[in-house]
């Protein structure tokens, strides 16, 4: 009999495999990056403008995290350019689900609420509408999503230093703004379970473990910089911003102007009414969290646990920062994609409110949110992507 997590995950995979039809992703940016990286070097093949990638020294460079890249490798090197990089996507979401069920399963949910708080996690977020796609920017958004929970199941088993930082090393090297979350790991990690304000006996012991994945890790992501920049940092994102039309020419992209910006496009932007069928439609720009993931309010009731509490408060904050005073809030999108940086932490804050029972009220809230995330998936195949 298979294990309920791994049921979850096949479920999952079935899903969003039939909902994405199969298709591969014309915005393959990370198939090309794990061509070069077979043939030694950090520029890519630039096929063309439909492919974003930084003109940089008279090559053409993807300033997205590259790990989706290097876990295409392998399929690359047998297949090619023919690599289908949506299927990636797909096998990320599933890993998402069957690990947060195992979350759940430690906060001991029942399994009918752990299925409502999964479904939440894969359709009533932007999660199986990203997988669907399995555009670059959207394989990206799934790998943080899996390795984000990974790291946090971790934390909540066994705790193995190194384990903790190979998937937070992922999750980061997914997208960046999962390097705010380091901090909150390590706490959980070295603090004592019983004692959350001291440190455990064997802390060095942890922190040693840590270290031996995340300083090679570090001195990894310097030497990617040198290659594509010539230098230790990462350029890429600024320079982006210097030459896109949305940006500006000097300056940072994070900048304290853009949070009356973010903060429309999170709580307040609405799809379009419109005098004919299908009704609605969702706008290019997204559709804020108020009205596709209603639900998340359920992370407000978590009580108890009270460590566990405050951490994933603090990672939600320290995560969802720099996307709220980001230059763009994630166009071209459906909902509220960047919200999928900080969204694994209040899934589990949702878990630890969940531990006696969901009330109607928050079935009826995981529900709608479902139901407008598979709206969502159903527009963007028949109007945007069919």
């Amino acid at each position: 009999r298979l294990p309920p997590a791994v049921l979850a995950g096949l479920v999952a995979f079935a899903l969003t495999w039939l909902i994405s039809r199969g298709r591969a992703t014309p915005y393959d940016n990370y198939v090309l990056l794990a061509q070069a990286f077979l043939h030694g070097h950090a520029w890519i093949d630039w096929p063309g403008a439909y492919i974003d990638a930084l003109a940089y020294h008279g090559k053409h460079f993807v300033i997205e995290a590259p790990l989706p890249a290097v876990l295409l490798m392998p399929f690359v090197a047998l297949f090619g350019t023919a690599t289908n990089q949506t299927l990636l996507a797909i096998v990320l979401a599933a890993v998402a689900v069957g690990a947060a069920w195992r979350l759940g399963e430690s906060f001991e949910l029942a399994p009918s609420v752990n299925a409502w708080l999964c479904g939440f996690l894969l359709a009533g977020t932007d999660l199986l509408w990203a997988a669907m796609l399995g555009d670059v920017w959207f394989v990206a958004h799934v790998a943080a999503v899996c390795f984000t929970l990974l790291a946090l199941l971790e934390l909540r088993g066994k705790q193995r230093g190194w384990l903790v930082a190979l998937w937070a090393a992922c999750a980061l090297d997914s997208r960046f703004t999962l390097l705010m979350a380091v901090p909150v790991y390590l706490y959980l990690l070295l603090a004592d379970r019983d004692a959350p304000l001291r440190l455990a006996a064997d802390w060095p012991r942890r922190l040693r473990s840590f270290a031996l994945v995340a300083l090679p890790v570090a001195a990894l992501w310097v030497w990617y910089n040198a290659a594509r920049w010539g230098t230790w940092y990462d350029i890429g994102y600024t320079a982006w911003y210097h030459q896109d039309a949305a940006g500006s020419p000097t300056g940072s992209p994070f900048r304290l102007s853009y949070l009356p910006y973010e903060l429309y496009s999170f709580f307040v932007q609405a799809p379009t009414q419109l005098a004919g069928y299908p009704g609605l439609r969702p706008e290019l720009t997204g559709v804020a969290l108020t009205w596709t993931s209603p639900a998340l309010v359920l992370a407000f009731f978590a009580r108890g646990a009270w460590r566990w509490v405050a951490a994933l408060w603090a990672a939600t904050l320290l995560v969802a920062a720099p996307n709220f005073v980001y230059y763009v809030d994630g166009f071209a999108q459906f909902g509220m994609r960047h919200a999928l940086d900080f969204e694994p932490f209040l899934v589990v804050l949702m878990m630890i409110a969940a531990r006696r029972g969901l009330s109607w009220w928050a079935q009826a809230l995981i529900a709608y949110s479902m139901l407008v995330g598979f709206w969502g998936c159903w527009y963007w195949n028949a109007f945007y992507r069919p």
